[in-house]
């Protein structure tokens, strides 16, 4: 009898598990071979490695894990720490940092740092504990010491989202000064005239320079930049940006164009609009951040700078992984996306 094609052992057997010689019998291969498959599945031909991932799932061969976890010094998994695992964004980030890895025979632990340093340091223990090769990181703040500490423990580590600060760090970001830059100048083409910035926490980087950005926008355009509005929430999700939304309803004059520094907020904020009965775009024009699915669907399709999320979890995992698998030959990298402007109807 068997259940999934797993065959079961009689009553008060003990099946002796498979091992690699047995794969590669059934596989017509060398144990070598198998071994590749995997470790280093990239570097065995599709047929090939099609052949044995069949005996593998035949036999119900599994590895013992710890046991070439402590001949390696490490294991085949990579450790992923981002700020806020429900913002699709990092969902969507994570999903390409898991894709590539599952290709090259990787696993993926993730911690969800909350933005909390704190938090993020545990996350870290628990990567080094588990004796990850690699860590891809949504830093919390601007402090490199604890990345430095999984350096020394020979962990590589690539910011995701970041950009660096050194050229002895693999990094991939978004350019979100040239982001923050587009965005307002979508708004005051469209004849804005008082605009506001709604942000996160003051600590971060993003938050940070899709300002710096906004108020490119405006003194190319002739404007003080010191006229940005700014509302400043401890968080960066839908129920901060309808708490942004009653700050501004109260306050005497309502600005008539708002840039949102995600989407999240940006979609709090056209909910609180909506509610108090202004219209979106014809009294208050308003832009978000990442371009997350939910954009396109709200009850008034939101504008958006597009960032492309999957690409950057790919790109962060190929970097790292070079650099776990090629140490000697790894050449540092600081790859720079740039974002796409995406008109919908809550601009003019």
């Amino acid at each position: 009898m068997s259940i999934d094609g797993w065959d079961e052992a009689p009553a008060g057997a003990t099946r002796p598990s498979p091992s690699i010689k047995d794969v590669a019998a059934l596989a017509g291969v060398s144990p070598g071979t198998v071994s590749n498959v995997l470790n280093r599945p990239e570097k065995v031909a599709g047929a090939t490695r099609d052949r044995v991932e069949s005996a593998i799932r035949e036999l119900g061969f599994v590895r013992h894990g710890s046991a070439s976890t402590l001949r390696a010094g490490h294991s085949r998994t990579i450790g992923l720490s981002v700020i806020d695992i429900g913002n699709p964004f990092f969902t969507d980030v994570a999903a390409g940092v898991e894709d590539l890895a599952s290709e090259r025979g990787y696993a993926v632990i993730l911690g969800n740092s909350s933005g909390s340093r704190v938090k993020e340091e545990r996350n870290l223990l628990v990567f080094a504990e588990q004796r990850v090769r690699g860590v891809l990181i949504t830093p919390s703040d601007q402090d490199p010491i604890r990345l430095d500490r999984l350096r020394e423990r020979g962990i590589s580590v690539v910011l995701v989202d970041h950009p660096a600060e050194r050229p002895d760090q693999c990094a991939v970001a978004v350019n979100d000064v040239t982001g923050g830059a587009m965005a307002v100048e979508h708004l005051l083409a469209g004849g804005a005239d008082r605009v506001a910035y709604v942000t996160g926490p003051a600590a971060m980087r993003q938050c940070q320079d899709r300002r710096r950005g906004a108020e490119r926008a405006l003194a190319a355009a002739g404007r003080d930049p010191r006229d940005l509005r700014e509302v400043a929430m401890p968080a960066m999700t839908a129920a901060a940006g309808q708490q942004a939304a009653e700050k501004l309803l109260a306050q005497d004059v309502l600005p008539d164009a708002l840039f949102c520094a995600n989407d999240l907020l940006a979609l709090g904020v056209l909910r609180g609009l909506l509610q108090a009965g202004v219209r979106v775009p014809e009294e208050v024009s308003l832009i978000g951040y990442d371009d997350i699915d939910f954009a396109s669907a709200s009850t008034v399709s939101l504008s958006s700078i597009r960032q492309p999320t999957y690409q950057l979890g790919r790109a962060a995992t190929e970097l790292l992984l070079d650099e776990c698998d090629n140490p000697d030959t790894h050449a540092h990298q600081q790859i720079m996306f740039q974002p796409d402007l995406v008109v919908r109807e809550s601009t003019r």
